[in-house]
C-alpha cells in the first residue's frame, strides 16, 4: 500500500448522533447480497453491476421525499442489457425500477430490488426532417435535444422547469409538460413514434408498419387484452365521457385511459399508454418527437398583484391575448428566490401576500410580436397592479437579460424554496390542475386549507392551465409532524376532487405520494381498469411495484426520508440533480448530488456504525478525490451550493502538517519551484515519454497516486526562461503570464511565437501595448494551492499576488491581463477570503481582465485579420463560465476562422491544474462526448485559454488545442 494514502476515517463526523429511523441498516454494509451480485455478473458482466453500499446509497435518493435502497444497481448499455435484467428478474422473481436523471418528485425514480441506471450510456440526437422531428434517446437531457434543435428554428413541445437535468425517458415516462406544453405540446401529443422493450423482453417499434403483426406474434395475450379493453371503454358512453373530461386539463394521475379511445391497433394503444406510465410498462429505448417552431421575439413582464387570487384572476385576460406562458408565484416563492443570482435583493421585502404573474409572449416576427404587445397593454390596462418594492417593474420588456432573469426566479421555486426550508426538515413538492376558470378560487382554498393545518406553504404554477405546485416542509423523523402531514393530503385531495373536479397530479405523475388517492379521483371503474391494464401488460408484475397503483392507503406515508444536518455549504440541497449533468466525474464516480447523499447517510448513522465506516471507506476517492473541484455544480444550482468548495474542505481535513508545511514552503519559494518545474518538463522532453511514465508510476505507487502527477504524453516541452521583453511607461495595462505559460511550452510541433510573444504582439499591432514585470517570476494566482486546499500555501501566495499587482498596476490605475482563464478567475475572485484586511481593500482597486476580453474588447477592434481558417472548435473552460468570458472566446474565434463550432456536449474537461495527472481517469470520462464530437469532422484549428485544459483536451481527442490568442497573432500577421 503506499505509505502516504490518507486515513478515509479522518472524514468522520466525530459528533454523537442518534440514529436515524430511515437509516441503512447494518445488515446491508455489505452491500448487495452475495449471491444476487454473482448471478447478475454471470448474465451482464462485472462492469455493470454496481453493488457497493455506498452504489446503493447514492441511488437510494431523488428528488422526491422518499427514499428506497436498492439490493443492487445495473448500468445497462444497451436494449440486449435491458432484456436480460427483465428475463433474470422473470425467472428469480424479482423486481425491477428504470432510473434515468432522478429528478422525479414522487419516488418514482427509485426501487427497493434492481434498479437500472438508463441514462449514463442512452444519449444522442439525430435531427430529422430540417429540424421537424427529432429521435431521441432517453438519457438526452431536455436542454441538450433543444440546443441541437435551435439552429433549424425548433424546439420540443415539453419544457420543464428541471430541462437542464431531466432526461427525455423520464420526460416521456412521466408526461412532464412545463411552462407552455399544457395538454396540446406534451408528450402525448408531440411523440410521433416510441420504441420500448415491454416487461417480457419484446421490442416494440411503433413506427415500423409491421409492428402490429410482429406483436401480434410475438405477444398474443397482450394483443388481445388489449383489444377487450378498448372495446369494453368504447362501449360505455359514460365512461368514454369521463375519459375526455379527464383530459381537457392537465392530468398525469393514472394511466392514460384515452390511449384506448385514441389508438385503432394494440401498437397505437401502447404508444399512448406509455406515456406517463412510469416505468411501470416497459422501457422506453428511443423516442421521435414532432418538434415545435421556436419564436425567437419574446416579451416579457412580471407583474405584481397584491394576492394570490387577485393576480389568480387576471390570468384568463393574457391567455387570451395569446400569451404563450402565464407563471404565477407566491410571495414565499418571491422572497425565497433572492437567493437566486440576478434576482433583486428587495424582494426578500416584499408582504406577505404579494403575488406576481410572470407572462410571455413568444412570436415569429416584429409584426406579430407589436400585435402581442398592444394587446397586453389592453390587459395591464384593467388591472390594479402594486409596487411593493423598488425594483418591480409592472412593464413588458424586450431584454434577454432581464427575461433570463425572471425566469431563473420562476425556475427555481422548487430548489430556491427547498432551500430556504428550515434545517432538517423533508421537502414535499405537490402539483394538482383544476379548470382554469376556477383557479382564482382554488388558490383561496388553498391558502385556508394550509394556513388550518399550521403550514405556511409556497405556491407557483403554470396559471395559464389551471395548474399550481407547492412546496410543504416537515420533519419526517417526527411522527406527529408526519400526521400533520397526512392529514392535510386527506383535505386537500377531497377538495380538489369533490370542490374542484381537478387533477391530482397535473404533470408531476402519480408516483409514490397519490397512488392511495387514485380512486378517488378516477372512481372504481376506471381505477379497475387501470389495474387491468398493469395486469395484461406485466401480469408478474416485474416493473415499478407500488408506483402509480397501490392499495395501501397509507403508502404515501412509507420511506419518507429524514435530512439530517450536513455541512453548512450542502445543508440546503434538497437533492434535486439539477448539478448532475455539469459534473465532471458523473460517469465515473459520484455526482455532486450523490456526494451530499452520501453524508447525509453518514449522518443517519451511528457514530462508528458498519454503514459509516464502509461509506468512509470508499468516499474518499468516490466523492473527494475524483471532484474536479470546478464548482460548475454551483451554477447549476439555482441557490449556488457549491459541492467543489466542500470536497475541497474534505481535501483540507486529509492533509497531514508535514504535507501542509511541504505545500506552504513551496509557496514561501516558488520562484524556485518553477524554475524547478521548468527544467523538469525539458528533462521530460530530453529523456522522453516512456521513461518519464515509467518513473512517475514508480513514484505513485511508491507514494500515492493523488500526491504525484502522471507523466502524460501530451505534456509539451518547457517555455522559454525570459518572458518578452516590454516596457512601462507606454503601456495600457499589465500583462501577467500565468505559471502555467511561464513552465510548459507550446504544443510539439505548433510553431510561430510563444502565448506571451503572441499576446505582446498582438497587443503593440493593435496599439494597446502591455508591461510585462520584472518579478513576475515567483507569483502564482493562488490557484494550485486553492485547488488542493492547502490554506496556509493558498494565504502566503494570494497575499502576495495582490501586493504585487497592486504595485504592478499603480494602485489599480491599469488593468491586470491574465493569459489563462483559471488564473483570471484565481486572482479575481478565489483569493479574496485569504486575504488580510489591507490587501482586501488593495483588491478591491483591481481590475482584473482575462486576456480574451482583453482580445475581444481592446484589440480586436483595431486590428486587421488577414488570414483565416475555414473551420475552428473551441472548448470553453469552467473558468470561462464563472467569468461568463464565453461570448469572448466565440469573439475571438469568430475573427479567426469562417465557421466557429461549441461542442453541444462541452463542459469541464476535469484536467483541473494537475488532478488530470493524479486521476487521468477523471479526465478520460469527462471529456468522453465532447471529443466524440471534435473527431467526428476535421477542424483547422482547436481553440482554447487555457494550457492545462488544452493539454486535458489534446490527450482527450488527439488533437491539438492551443490559446485562441496564438491563433489571432496568427491571423493579423502583416
Amino acid at each position: 500500500m503506499p505509505v502516504r494514502e490518507p486515513n478515509p476515517q479522518i472524514l468522520r463526523a466525530g459528533t454523537k448522533r442518534r440514529p436515524a429511523p430511515d437509516r441503512v441498516p447494518d445488515l446491508q454494509a455489505r452491500g448487495t447480497p452475495k449471491h444476487l451480485r454473482e448471478e447478475l455478473v454471470a448474465v451482464l458482466g462485472p462492469g455493470k453491476v454496481l453493488s457497493g453500499v455506498s452504489d446503493l446509497v447514492r441511488y437510494a435518493s431523488d428528488a422526491s421525499p422518499y427514499r428506497f435502497v436498492p439490493q443492487v444497481v445495473v448500468v445497462a448499455e444497451d436494449i440486449d442489457d435491458v432484456s436480460a435484467v427483465l428475463s433474470y428478474a422473470h425467472g428469480k422473481g424479482r423486481e425491477v425500477v428504470f432510473r434515468a436523471a432522478g429528478t422525479s418528485l414522487n419516488g418514482q425514480a427509485q426501487g427497493e430490488d434492481i434498479l437500472v441506471d438508463v441514462r449514463r450510456h442512452w444519449a444522442g440526437v439525430e435531427v430529422l426532417d430540417g429540424g421537424a422531428r427529432a429521435r431521441i434517446r432517453p438519457g438526452t437531457t431536455v436542454v441538450r435535444a433543444n440546443a441541437a434543435l435551435a439552429p433549424y428554428g425548433r424546439v420540443l413541445g415539453p419544457d420543464p422547469a428541471s430541462a437542464i437535468a431531466c432526461t427525455i425517458g423520464g420526460v416521456v415516462a412521466n408526461n412532464a409538460s412545463g411552462m407552455t406544453a399544457g395538454t396540446t405540446r406534451d408528450s402525448y401529443r408531440t411523440l410521433a413514434s416510441l420504441t420500448f422493450v415491454l416487461p417480457s423482453g419484446t421490442v416494440v417499434d411503433t413506427a415500423d408498419p409491421d409492428a402490429d403483426a410482429e406483436l401480434a406474434r410475438a405477444e398474443p395475450r397482450l394483443c388481445a387484452g388489449l383489444t377487450a379493453l378498448k372495446a369494453e371503454i368504447e362501449a360505455d358512453p359514460e365512461l368514454t365521457a369521463r375519459i375526455r373530461a379527464k383530459y381537457a386539463i392537465k392530468n398525469t394521475n393514472g394511466y392514460r385511459l384515452d390511449a384506448f379511445l385514441d389508438g385503432a391497433t394494440p401498437v397505437a394503444i401502447l404508444r399512448g399508454l406509455m406515456v406517463g406510465s412510469e416505468g411501470t410498462f416497459g422501457f422506453i429505448s428511443e423516442t421521435v418527437f414532432d418538434t415545435v417552431p421556436l419564436d425567437r421575439r419574446v416579451s416579457t413582464a412580471l407583474l405584481f398583484f397584491p394576492s394570490l387570487p387577485a393576480a389568480a384572476a387576471a390570468v384568463p385576460g393574457f391567455t387570451e391575448a395569446g400569451a404563450l406562458a402565464v407563471e404565477i408565484m407566491d410571495g414565499n416563492t418571491l422572497r425565497a428566490s433572492v437567493s437566486v443570482p440576478g434576482v433583486p435583493a428587495d424582494w426578500a421585502e416584499l408582504p406577505a401576500g404579494t403575488a406576481a404573474l410572470l407572462v410571455e409572449f413568444r412570436a415569429p416576427d416584429e409584426a406579430a410580436q407589436e400585435a402581442y404587445e398592444r394587446a397586453a397593454a389592453r390587459v395591464m390596462a384593467g388591472l390594479d397592479l402594486v409596487a411593493p418594492v423598488a425594483s418591480v417593474r409592472n412593464a413588458f420588456t424586450r431584454d434577454p437579460k432581464t427575461v433570463a432573469g425572471y425566469w431563473r426566479a420562476r425556475k427555481a421555486f422548487v430548489t430556491a424554496v427547498g432551500g430556504a426550508r428550515p434545517s432538517g426538515t423533508t421537502l414535499i413538492t405537490e402539483d394538482f390542475a383544476v379548470p382554469p376558470a376556477l383557479l382564482a378560487e382554488a388558490c383561496a382554498e388553498l391558502l385556508d386549507l394550509q394556513d388550518r393545518h399550521g403550514f405556511d406553504a409556497a405556491v407557483a404554477g403554470h396559471a395559464a392551465h389551471g395548474n399550481l405546485h407547492f412546496l410543504l416542509a416537515f420533519d419526517a423523523g417526527d411522527p406527529g409532524d408526519v400526521e400533520r402531514y397526512a392529514t392535510f393530503m386527506d383535505e386537500f385531495c377531497k377538495l380538489t376532487v369533490e370542490r374542484f373536479d381537478g387533477s391530482l397530479k397535473a404533470e408531476h405523475a402519480t408516483g409514490r405520494n397519490i397512488a392511495p388517492f387514485l380512486e378517488l379521483e378516477w372512481g372504481p371503474k376506471a381505477t379497475a381498469l387501470m389495474w387491468r391494464t398493469k395486469e395484461v401488460i406485466d401480469p408478474d408484475g416485474v416493473l415499478a411495484p407500488r408506483i402509480v397503483l397501490d392499495r395501501d392507503p397509507q403508502a404515501h406515508l412509507r420511506g419518507l426520508k429524514t435530512i439530517p444536518t450536513v455541512e453548512p455549504i450542502a445543508d440546503p440541497c434538497i437533492e434535486c440533480g439539477f448539478c448532475e449533468p455539469t459534473c465532471p466525474s458523473q460517469d465515473l464516480t459520484t455526482t455532486p448530488r450523490q456526494r451530499i447523499v452520501l453524508r447525509r447517510e453518514m449522518m443517519r448513522q451511528a457514530d462508528g456504525a458498519p454503514v459509516e465506516t464502509r461509506l468512509l471507506d470508499s468516499y474518499g476517492y468516490d466523492a473527494v478525490d475524483t471532484c474536479a473541484g470546478d464548482s460548475t455544480c454551483g451554477l447549476a444550482c439555482p441557490v449556488g451550493i457549491d459541492t467543489g468548495a466542500l470536497m475541497k474542505e474534505f481535501r483540507h481535513e486529509r492533509h497531514s502538517p508535514r504535507e501542509e508545511r511541504i505545500a506552504t514552503l513551496a509557496a514561501g519559494n516558488f520562484r524556485a519551484v518553477e524554475a524547478s518545474a521548468r527544467l523538469a518538463v525539458g528533462a521530460g522532453a530530453r529523456l522522453g515519454d516512456g521513461f518519464m511514465e515509467s518513473v512517475t508510476g514508480l513514484a505513485r505507487k511508491a507514494v500515492r497516486s493523488g500526491l504525484v502527477p502522471e507523466w502524460l504524453p501530451q505534456i509539451p516541452g518547457a517555455a522559454k526562461r525570459r518572458l518578452p521583453r516590454t516596457h512601462r511607461p507606454a503601456a495600457v495595462a499589465v500583462y501577467y503570464p500565468s505559471c502555467v505559460n511561464r513552465i510548459f511550452g507550446n504544443p510539439d510541433g505548433l510553431g510561430g511565437p510563444s502565448l506571451p510573444e503572441a499576446v505582446v504582439a498582438l497587443s503593440a499591432r493593435a496599439g494597446r501595448p502591455v508591461w510585462i514585470p520584472e518579478d513576475v517570476p515567483g507569483t502564482c494566482c493562488a490557484t494550485i494551492w486553492h485547488s488542493k486546499a492547502y490554506e496556509r500555501g493558498n494565504e502566503v501566495m494570494a497575499n502576495r499576488i495582490v501586493e504585487a499587482a497592486w504595485g504592478w498596476t499603480a494602485g489599480g490605475r491599469l488593468p491586470l491581463v491574465v493569459d489563462a482563464s483559471s488564473c483570471t478567475l484565481g486572482i479575481a475572485r478565489e483569493v479574496v477570503p485569504y486575504l488580510t484586511d489591507d490587501n482586501r481593500e488593495l483588491h478591491a482597486e483591481l481590475t482584473v481582465l482575462d486576456s480574451l476580453v482583453w482580445a475581444a474588447d481592446e484589440l480586436l477592434p483595431r486590428l486587421d485579420v488577414r488570414h483565416r481558417v475555414a473551420a475552428a472548435v473551441v472548448h470553453p473552460t469552467c473558468s470561462m463560465r464563472h467569468l461568463d468570458v464565453e461570448g469572448s472566446l466565440l469573439a475571438v474565434a469568430g475573427a479567426c476562422a469562417d465557421e466557429v463550432v461549441v461542442p453541444a456536449d462541452a463542459r469541464c474537461c476535469a484536467f483541473a491544474g494537475d488532478r488530470g495527472m493524479l486521476h487521468p481517469e477523471l479526465t478520460a470520462s469527462a471529456t468522453a462526448r465532447e471529443a466524440a464530437e471534435v473527431t467526428a469532422r476535421p477542424f483547422d484549428a482547436h481553440l482554447s485559454a487555457n494550457r492545462m485544459c488544452e493539454i486535458g483536451m489534446d490527450r482527450a481527442t488527439g488533437r491539438t488545442y492551443y490559446s485562441a490568442l496564438l491563433e489571432l497573432e496568427r491571423a493579423t500577421r502583416p
